[in-house]
């Protein structure tokens, strides 16, 4: 039988000895990039990272206050599925083409909602009878069907933040917000699309007319629309499964969100 000091069991409570002495890995030198927004949130983010190990980063987290939260990330949600609503070019697709646009593209508005809304949001630890449930309910599910779950953790948490962050220091108008949101809607990359030229078109226009308000706006800051759509381009790390499992799976338990918010775009 082995026998280990306590030391050696304070070690083995953690896999991540190495992360602490070898700081120079692929994550740390992106968390790390010169290029980064300097936004005092956003710095403090990335300083928490690098100072959390990666058993930590990994921990199951749940939302602090899910009553006070679930409900202004709801009132955000009503006014993503609206904006898509609100659009004449969306409502003029086939319906199959506004399906597609709305399960692929919801997410991302959505994190868009939360910047401009500000919306802010604190997580803890999993209690351990949620956690057991989550890994019962995940067994059925792998049973049953494959399924985009994914239970929210400190990493895919900071990793929500920092984009919240990146948009909050770029401070954008609302008629920023509305022209981004039309580029990220419209976007012809998702496959299968039946007007796929009128689609990508319609991304075009969005991203000219804010390219243009850009100038009107910022005429001395040249780099303010790049720095945009970089901040843009990281919505894209934000997955669904995370959004659904840390914001709504309280609401609406285990209840298809796509169904949701297809009722709620065609009612």
């Amino acid at each position: 039988m082995t026998m280990y000091s306590p030391e050696d069991l304070k070690k083995r409570d953690c896999c991540c000895t190495e992360w602490e002495y070898h700081p120079h890995t692929i994550l740390y030198n992106i968390l790390n990039r010169k290029d980064s927004y300097g936004h005092p949130d956003n710095q403090w983010a990335c300083s928490r990272m690098h100072s959390i190990c990666h058993c930590k980063q990994q921990k199951l987290v749940c939302l602090k206050n899910p009553k006070v939260t679930c409900q202004a990330v709801s009132a955000v949600l009503l006014k993503t599925v609206h904006f898509m609503k609100s659009l004449p070019s969306f409502h003029q697709l086939p319906s199959r083409d506004q399906l597609s646009l709305l399960q692929n593209c919801w997410v991302p508005l959505f994190v868009l909602g939360l910047a401009q809304e500000h919306v802010t949001f604190e997580v803890t630890d999993m209690p351990t009878a949620s956690l057991l449930r989550k890994i019962l309910l995940n067994d059925q599910k792998q049973e049953h069907r494959d399924t985009d779950y994914s239970s929210p953790t400190l990493a895919t948490v900071y990793n929500l933040k920092s984009c919240l962050n990146q948009f909050w220091s770029l401070d954008l108008t609302a008629k920023e917000y509305a022209y981004l949101k039309g580029a990220v809607l419209f976007n012809p990359d998702i496959s299968n699309l039946i007007s796929y030229k009128v689609i990508r078109g319609l991304q075009k226009e969005a991203q000219q007319a804010l390219h243009e308000l850009i100038h009107t706006l910022h005429p001395n800051i040249p780099g303010h629309f790049t720095n945009i759509f970089l901040a843009a381009s990281a919505l894209h790390t934000v997955a669904q499964s995370f959004i659904t499992e840390l914001f709504f799976r309280p609401i609406i338990g285990q209840t298809d969100i796509n169904e949701l918010l297809l009722e709620i775009l065609f009612s």
